[in-house]
């Protein structure tokens, strides 16, 4: 598990830019955290990394937007804050072999229904930024994490809870 404050967009976004660089061949991973605490600028940011051109909506209303990657494959980013019950993920054609990535916002919503996350990302709003914590889900997920810690990036683009940076971050 990693414990971090984000204090400004600009780290959020250079948090989806490691996860983007450290992830496996196939990921999958939950995002957690309530409205406007910044899954979907992270999730945003994630598939810039991942060389996502053009614009890249947020599934709020559409519940799902496909993205092919750079590198090949394809992203699915969720948004099941809509849903009422994990019943109505079937009506979505999530069973696409092609995709590689998995970016699910509110998966809560569909307990039981989803793969398992390999990565789980909770945000929370903090003051003028926000905390997040990664828990790895899977023996993928810890492998992931440990490579995320290992990219020091972490200590530098990451303040460790608790503490405050006024500087922003130039990762």
């Amino acid at each position: 598990m990693i414990e971090c404050f984000l204090p400004d967009a600009a780290a959020t976004d250079a948090l989806g830019a490691l996860l983007a660089r450290t992830q496996p061949a196939n990921a999958i991973a939950h995002l957690h955290g309530d409205l406007g605490a910044g899954k979907s600028t992270l999730a945003r940011a994630w598939l810039r990394a991942l060389g996502v051109e053009g614009a890249i909506r947020s599934p709020t209303y559409t519940l799902v937007e496909h993205y092919p990657l750079a590198g090949g494959g394809k992203a699915l980013h969720l948004d099941l804050y809509r849903i009422a019950a994990a019943g109505e993920l079937e009506f979505l054609a999530l069973d696409d072999a092609a995709a590689t990535l998995w970016l699910v916002e509110w998966p809560e919503r569909a307990a039981g229904a989803l793969p398992v996350a390999d990565l789980r990302v909770e945000l929370t709003v903090q003051e003028e930024g926000r905390a997040v914590r990664l828990l790895e889900g899977t023996p993928a997920g810890s492998v992931w994490l440990d490579r995320v810690s290992k990219t020091g990036v972490c200590e530098a683009l990451l303040i460790p809870q608790g503490r405050k940076s006024s500087q922003p971050s130039d990762i």
